[in-house]
């Protein structure tokens, strides 16, 4: 290939990005607007709550449980060599409530719910139904994506509050009844070594995830191609862009409340 019909590609790829992320962020904008301007439809919020917490919680809990087991057998395996078998506990906790239970927890919703709102929205919109509720002064945005956003945000730092604890309760577990640690020990190292910050930091990822699961599906489904291969496109960039995100603005984050 000639050197500049390379740059040439390089720079269409690099122009085409930077106008995928302008929209993405105008759209963003004009979403998150929606939220803070009447009307207010409290009874979708309220549905999109249910929909994103809720029904949710049995996936998110049981991958915060079985994340928690294997910690705790990996972490066990790992100190035994240098006889620092105590720090399990204090592994465990901080791992769960750091970086597996909001990180785990946004991957598996955003396989869960970013897919659902791109293949619903997406169909709206090759059915024609996004454009009937503009003909019926109904703002798309202040209808399908401000509501979604908003629960997500809410939601997701439950989720991943319930997931911490149902991990650590899972290292607990294969801790004592397995690894025959001593109960109240396990306990007080877990407590000791637990700190505010560590909380904190996982219920902020956990907003943050919220947020780009429900932007990318919704951006996704809004701007699906017509028929079903686009919709089925859309739901399949909707999963992979989010996800790529959160490992993204996991190491942001993590840097901004961690680094020295």
């Amino acid at each position: 290939m000639h050197p500049i019909n390379f740059v040439a590609l390089v720079g269409r790829a690099f122009l085409g990005f930077l106008a995928t992320a302008g929209r993405l962020v105008l759209f963003a904008l004009e979403g998150v607007s929606h939220i803070f301007r009447p009307p207010f439809y409290y009874r979708l919020i309220w549905r999109q709550m249910v929909d994103i917490g809720y029904y949710s919680l049995p996936v998110v809990g049981m991958t915060g449980l079985f994340a928690g087991m294997v910690l705790a057998l990996q972490s066990y395996t790992g100190f035994a060599r240098f006889s620092a078998e105590g720090a399990v506990a204090t592994v465990v906790v901080l791992s769960m409530t750091r970086e597996l239970g909001p990180v785990l927890a946004g991957l598996m919703v955003a396989g869960r719910i970013g897919a659902s709102m791109a293949a619903e929205i997406g169909t709206m919109r090759v059915t024609e139904q996004i454009d009937a509720l503009t003909t019926l002064s109904t703002n798309p945005f202040k209808y399908l994506v401000a509501p979604r956003l908003l629960a997500a945000v809410t939601m997701m730092p439950i989720l991943v509050l319930i997931a911490d604890i149902i991990g650590v309760f899972g290292g607990y577990v294969v801790s004592v009844y397995k690894l025959d640690f001593n109960a109240p020990n396990y306990l007080k190292r877990t407590w000791e070594f637990l700190e505010f910050q560590d909380v904190f930091s996982g219920l902020v990822k956990a907003s943050v995830f919220g947020f780009l699961v429900t932007l990318m599906g919704c951006y996704q489904g809004y701007n699906s191609k017509r028929g079903a291969q686009g919709v089925g496109a859309a739901t399949t960039n909707a999963v992979v862009s989010s996800s790529i995100l959160i490992l993204i603005f996991n190491y942001i984050i993590t840097e901004l409340f961690f680094s020295k």
